[in-house]
């Protein structure tokens, strides 16, 4: 049973009255016995006055024992207040470098769903129609008279019949693909201008030191977490992951990014990376999923990102120099095939073979054969087809020549080629 203090107050005062009301009754007893010997009628009278005056002074003390416990529940009485306590609250704003910098850069940073057009199924065999397959995040970075231009990921817009966009307010609009880059995974597209009062500002991801502050904004696992902010830092710089571009097992691409331990998610793809000054250093690419691995995230460093972003607005495209050739890694080829079709030197375990070459291209016109192992460019080692691409995508320009070394039928051969512009490599 609970006991609260009011009813532990009451007990003590009825145990005291109790006793008070004993020992008068104790003493009573005496003064009746001492007046019995006396055996008179005015004896008698005065013995049963003084047991009632006695029996007067008990309940008055009572009463005033009980008077102060009990104030409180007579009528017309003030009943003590009931004091409850309270916690002192104070409105303290705070705000903290990282706060700023997302009050600065988060209204910048929009929703993009890619809709795409389905074929028919059993329900609906009439004709085609089209639903949203995916969502990623981009980044307003310019305004140019009634158009606002977004830079986002190429995998977030790629396949998409139309694309929609969605603003920090939550109004959607119908956007256009400028362009779209596969090789460095960045696209452009545009929306009307109207509305938009936020531009990114662009920072500079050279001076980016390892520990420094970044935050990633975005939209992980779709717009119910519209502009959500995670923060990090740079974990590394100038690292270089392998893609598999065409889904085909082989990868074709080692991408150029800025590591982060920022939570980066599908859905953040797209997003801005910025630094503690709210400007954008990075477009949030990627992150490498695996049960054994936690903290690693990936953008495109906006030094590297800009001059693909120029040339998209310009062309819609980004024209890269081409030999002409189809090609696949020498690492892939049996050891059979090595040494009795390609006849290499037991030494030589890494290179480019040509597999095909396109007439009339540069390549052709150099005189490059099927079957051909490239191993060097320019001076430089070629292991596989990565590094050829690195160095013509990234050091060349079309118009430009290039000498190759290459071992046909076991033997070194060299030549010089004119690179051109081609939709093969």
């Amino acid at each position: 049973m609970n006991h609260f203090p009011e009813d532990e107050q009451k007990s003590t005062i009825n145990d005291r009255a109790t006793e008070l009301e004993e020992r008068l009754k104790r003493e009573e007893i005496e003064r009746q016995q001492r007046l019995h010997k006396k055996s008179n009628k005015g004896g008698s009278k005065i013995g049963y006055f003084i047991s009632g005056l006695s029996g007067i002074v008990v309940g008055a003390l009572l009463v005033w024992l009980l008077l102060p416990s009990l104030a409180g529940q007579l009528p017309g009485t003030n009943a003590p207040e009931n004091k409850t306590s309270t916690i002192d609250q104070t409105a303290t704003e705070v705000k903290s470098d990282v706060v700023t910098a997302v009050e600065k850069a988060s209204s910048a940073v929009v929703g993009i769903t890619n809709i795409q057009e389905v074929m028919p199924n059993f329900w609906n065999q009439s004709s085609n129609t089209t639903q949203e397959v995916g969502s990623g995040s981009g980044v307003i970075y310019k305004i140019e008279g009634d158009r606002a231009f977004i830079i986002t990921n190429h995998h977030v817009v790629n396949g998409a019949k139309q694309l929609e966009v969605t603003l920090e307010d939550g109004s959607k609009v119908a956007a256009e693909n400028v362009g779209s880059d596969i090789w460095t995974d960045l696209a452009v597209i545009s929306i009307p201008s109207k509305g938009i009062q936020t531009v990114a500002t662009f920072g500079d991801s050279d001076v980016l030191k390892q520990g420094e502050t970044v935050i990633a904004i975005g939209n992980p696992l779709g717009l119910d977490f519209y502009g959500s902010v995670t923060t990090g830092v740079v974990s590394g710089k100038d690292r270089s992951v392998p893609v598999d571009l065409n889904e085909d097992g082989v990868e074709d691409w080692s991408t150029d990014v800025l590591q982060t331990d920022a939570a980066i998610n599908s859905g953040n793809s797209g997003g801005a990376l910025i630094n503690i000054a709210g400007e954008l250093v990075g477009i949030n690419s990627m992150k490498i999923a695996a049960s054994s691995v936690e903290g690693l995230g990936f953008a495109i460093p906006i030094n590297s990102a800009i001059p693909v972003i120029e040339e998209l607005e310009k062309t819609g495209e980004v024209k890269r120099p081409s030999i002409g050739i189809s090609l696949v890694d020498l690492t892939e080829v049996p050891a059979y095939y090595q040494q009795q079709t390609l006849q290499l030197p037991a030494e030589v375990t890494n290179g480019v073979v040509i597999t095909q070459v396109v007439p009339g291209s540069a390549a052709d016109k150099a005189g490059l054969k099927q079957y051909d192992v490239i191993i060097d460019m320019d001076g430089q080692k070629i292991d596989g087809a990565i590094a050829l691409r690195k160095h013509l995508y990234n050091e060349k320009e079309m118009g430009d020549t290039l000498n190759i070394k290459v071992y046909r039928q076991g033997k070194i051969v060299e030549a010089e080629l004119v690179l051109t512009d081609s939709a093969q490599l």
